[in-house]
């Protein structure tokens, strides 16, 4: 009975850990078998510098987590089992090359101040905005929590019709269809509070002319004034270790170190997986796979055509290149200190520089001014630093996982290994005309590239932080295919979770919680 489980789990990233411990509370005995030696997938967290400096390997942002309904149902739990967060009041800035700033914070005023210093008119719009959000916010969220069935969009559509009435709900379809930039430049007035907000979209691959993508930077704005953000005490693997110590203390077994090498199926049944050491686990009732759609025929040896090929062909977004940097003390932001008091600085000047990079990056080439999060995790988590120093995490997006080229004309190399220096001085050079005096400060550097991202994470395709892009033909019922959207595949019991399924990226488990609860059945 050693090896033989309820549930198989293939993978130990925070969807699948969140669906074992949820199958684990409803009596199923489960096992895990993740490849890495270590459980969290992109959530996770290392001396990657220097000892005494811990970073976020790729996920920082925790926010989506802790409001999650996962994290409603366990939160209690996984608290005990040592998951800590630490509140941000100040979520997200941007600076900019004339000098000038903006940021969000809780404070209502203080976001108006800085908005205000550029647009009186877009600090008016900003407030009656967020005083709308808590009629709009429902009904968003309603959608993206939902399960991606018929059934449950037509009565989603039917509630918002009662509540919005025909006009409002036709509003909010054409909302939802918009770019980025059509809803920011139809809002806002001044350049710099769309590129504010649009940054965001770039987080989920949603360049300012992709249609679809509006809904991000408008959520993202609105929550980071009414919640603020949540990053993981000492950092983000306080949640996955704390669900491995849960799972663990329910029964479960998580195993790292072990590669699956084949999903074993009879009778159209999944019953199982082999590992590369060749011992076999049995599944009783159900196999999760948490990888990249396009593993699983590999895995599989092959279900329908249809379907195979709709998982070889699941579209990646581009790549992310990390850089993780332990320093003396923060950066000098020449567009002034109230910078270092947020927990990230968007350095993504305007939407047209945002739709070039992308452009280039989807082209191969290496962008000739990448965009950059600038994470500052230690101003409100001083843990992950010795006493008075500060760690700074870095993604530069996007960027190509096959390089064609260079935009710039500067970078020969067409592989990340002798394209990987160059390409970061190209973003440290941006950071220090923002910052000046910021490589001074440099103690320790590690510089992750999009090949090492998907070498430690396969389900990272070229560095695609978000396993998948999420444009409107894979995203609601075609992510990661139509007809499966729940997670569900042509074999019986083989059940695909993770970011590339529906609701899609981001740390709130959405995935892994609605296809545990589906086979729980509740």
């Amino acid at each position: 009975m050693a090896d033989t489980y309820d549930a198989v789990l293939i993978g130990a990233g925070h969807n699948t850990l969140a669906a074992a411990l949820h199958l684990a509370a409803k009596g199923w005995r489960v096992g895990l078998f993740e490849q890495a030696d270590n459980v969290g997938g992109a959530v996770k967290t290392g001396e990657y510098t220097l000892p005494g400096f811990r970073h976020d390997w790729a996920a920082m942002n925790l926010s989506l987590f802790a409001g999650s309904p996962f994290f409603k149902a366990y939160g209690a739990e996984l608290t005990r089992h040592g998951c800590a967060f630490v509140p941000v009041n100040r979520p997200f800035s941007s600076s900019f090359p004339d000098g000038t700033w903006a940021g969000v914070s809780t404070n209502m005023a203080d976001t108006t101040a800085s908005l205000r210093a550029l647009s009186s008119k877009d600090a008016d719009t900003w407030q009656t905005l967020a005083a709308r959000f808590g009629e709009e916010a429902p009904h968003l969220f309603g959608l993206l929590g939902a399960e991606m069935k018929f059934r449950a969009l037509a009565y989603f559509m039917f509630k918002t019709l009662r509540a919005k009435g025909m006009a409002g709900s036709l509003d909010m379809a054409r909302f939802l269809l918009a770019s980025p930039r059509a809803w920011l430049e139809e809002t806002f007035e001044h350049p710099h509070i769309r590129a504010l907000l649009g940054a965001w979209g770039m987080h989920l691959d949603f360049a300012p002319d992709v249609a679809g993508g509006a809904m991000f930077p408008y959520l993202e704005g609105m929550a980071g004034q009414a919640f603020g953000m949540v990053i993981g005490q000492g950092g983000a693997d306080t949640v996955t270790r704390a669900l491995v110590a849960a799972i663990q203390a329910r029964g479960g077994v998580v195993e790292t170190g072990a590669t699956v090498t084949r999903i074993i199926h009879s009778g159209n049944r999944a019953t199982g997986i082999e590992l590369a050491d060749g011992r076999r686990i049995t599944a009783t009732r159900a196999v999760i796979a948490g990888i990249a759609p396009r593993a699983l025929p590999r895995l599989t040896g092959g279900t329908t055509a249809a379907f195979d090929r709709a998982m070889t062909g699941f579209r990646h977004a581009p790549g992310t290149m990390m850089i993780h940097l332990a320093l003396d003390a923060l950066p000098d932001w020449r567009a002034g200190a109230a910078l270092q008091s947020h927990a990230y600085v968007h350095i993504a000047p305007s939407l047209d520089q945002m739709a070039r990079t992308y452009q280039q990056a989807q082209a191969g080439l290496l962008p000739d001014e990448p965009i950059l999060v600038v994470g500052q995790p230690t101003v409100f988590d001083p843990s992950r630093a010795p006493t008075g120093k500060h760690i700074l995490w870095v993604q530069v997006r996007v960027a190509p996982g096959t390089i064609t080229g260079d935009a710039k004309g500067e970078i020969t190399a067409t592989d990340w290994a002798r394209a990987a220096d160059p390409f970061a001085n190209r973003a440290l050079d941006i950071l220090e005309d923002h910052a000046p005096g910021t490589r001074a400060k440099i103690l320790g550097q590690r510089i992750v590239t999009p090949m090492e991202l998907e070498a430690d994470n396969p389900n990272l395709i070229g560095g695609d932080q978000v396993c998948g892009s999420h444009h409107l033909s894979q995203h609601f019922l075609f992510r990661p295919a139509r007809g499966h959207a729940d997670g569900s595949t042509p074999i019986d019991g083989l059940h695909l979770t993770g970011a590339a399924v529906w609701p899609g990226a981001g740390t709130g488990a959405g995935p892994g919680f609605l296809l545990a609860s589906k086979l729980a059945g509740s």
